[in-house]
């Protein structure tokens, strides 16, 4: 605007638009042993975008996994001293506390930032996570925030994180009693996920990773439910074959889900991936995380399938069915924590609720079911219900 103009019109307002988009793609990849010095992958996925270069990379181990798998530091170390001609490991790889242990206390986040100082990890560098959903969730944060950004690939090292949390958006810890209030939706450079961190897990970790697919069966897929029921056997013994096509598959509807639906990034209300997940996050609250976060889910999912058949959404009987499943995998569908209450005598889990709407604001958004494969979203909850629904998986435990 002039000189002249500016004279002429002294209070004008205007606004000016700014608008372009980013697009994001990065693989997410399945190999079995991916440190030995004969699989590229983890070479190749470094060197994609400047293949001439030597890239610099730290690395972060859940210290509970390091302890189970004694040589994978010194297999991390020879791995990078065999490819060095394109990789520089800065530093021996940093074991942190996996589980809700590293997300809620912000005293980890700062120890790995401080590693990231020490070894002058730039924009170009990489920060690599190894461990389960909480270590990844993190390890992501503090690749996001350092640097407003450093490349951050993701090492799903449980069934539950190679199968859900290890290909979404999403970082973050707790703070102030709540799940996730720290974090950034910030997409990983790559996710390379080891089938031989599957097969050395212990049996409750691989059980509990089961509950999301079971869960997006539910919502997304009826013949990927069918298969998880004519599978079962297979699955509750953890059949090699089987398990990895059940991690392949619920990655798999989870990418299409995040990629495709639209708001990848959770800016409007709903968070159809989060079935079963109102209560399951309150009931990890409630005891103190002894509940693994998968089976708080398997209970959530069994609580919200009961009540869609009370709401007359999905027909009588398919909550057996759902049941029976995860009891077939090795899930207990009752926890005491359920019938907590607090001072005024309301039920503790009801708060979750809240909980849940607050944390991505908007209406309350809660996705229930219509079919077995087949979601829908609804806007309120009959706390009545709710209780009803608890007193019957009490009922049915109790038998």
């Amino acid at each position: 605007m002039t000189e002249e103009l500016r004279q002429a019109h002294p209070t004008q307002t205007s606004t000016s638009w700014q608008e372009f988009s980013v697009p994001y793609r990065f693989p997410v990849s399945f190999t079995q042993d991916l440190f030995n010095p004969d699989n590229a992958l983890f070479t190749d996925t470094l060197r994609q975008l400047e293949p001439q270069k030597r890239h610099r990379f730290v690395v972060f181990v859940d210290e509970g996994l390091a302890e189970a798998q004694p040589q994978l530091i010194a297999s991390i170390e020879q791995y990078a001293k065999a490819h060095s001609q394109h990789l520089e490991l800065a530093g021996k790889p940093t074991t942190v506390p996996g589980g809700e242990t590293i997300k809620s206390d912000l005293h980890f986040v700062e120890k790995m930032q401080k590693v990231i100082v020490e070894h002058h990890i730039d924009r170009h560098s990489y920060v690599v996570g190894i461990g389960g959903g909480a270590l990844l969730d993190a390890v992501g944060l503090v690749a996001a925030t350092s640097h407003r950004g450093i490349r951050h690939i993701r090492i799903p090292s449980t069934v539950l994180s190679q199968n859900d949390s290890g290909v979404g958006v999403k970082n973050g810890v707790n703070l102030f009693g709540q799940k996730n209030y720290i974090g950034t939706f910030c997409p990983p450079f790559a996710v390379l996920n080891d089938y031989k961190f599957i097969e050395q897990l212990p049996y409750r970790d691989k059980v509990a990773g089961m509950a999301e697919a079971v869960k997006v069966a539910l919502i997304r897929d009826p013949l990927f439910y069918c298969w998880l029921e004519e599978n079962a056997d297979r699955l509750a013994t953890f059949d090699a074959v089987a398990m990895q096509y059940m991690i392949r598959r619920c990655a798999e509807l989870h990418m299409a889900q995040i990629g495709q639906g639209g708001d990848p990034f959770e800016t409007g209300s709903a968070r159809p991936l989060d079935f079963g997940h109102w209560s399951a996050h309150r009931l990890e609250t409630l005891t103190r995380y002894h509940l693994r976060h998968g089976e708080a889910v398997a209970i959530g999912i069994a609580l919200d399938t009961r009540y869609s058949v009370l709401k007359g959404l999905l027909p009588e009987g398919s909550e057996e069915r759902v049941c029976f499943l995860l009891e077939h995998f090795g899930f207990k569908l009752w926890h005491p924590a359920l019938e907590t209450k607090n001072s005024a005598g309301n039920l503790e889990l009801i708060q979750g609720l809240t909980d849940f709407r607050e944390h991505l604001g908007g209406e309350l958004t809660i996705t229930l079911l219509t079919a077995l494969g087949t979601g829908i979203e609804v806007h309120e909850m009959d706390n009545a219900l709710v209780t009803n629904a608890i007193q019957w998986l009490k009922q049915r435990y109790s038998k």
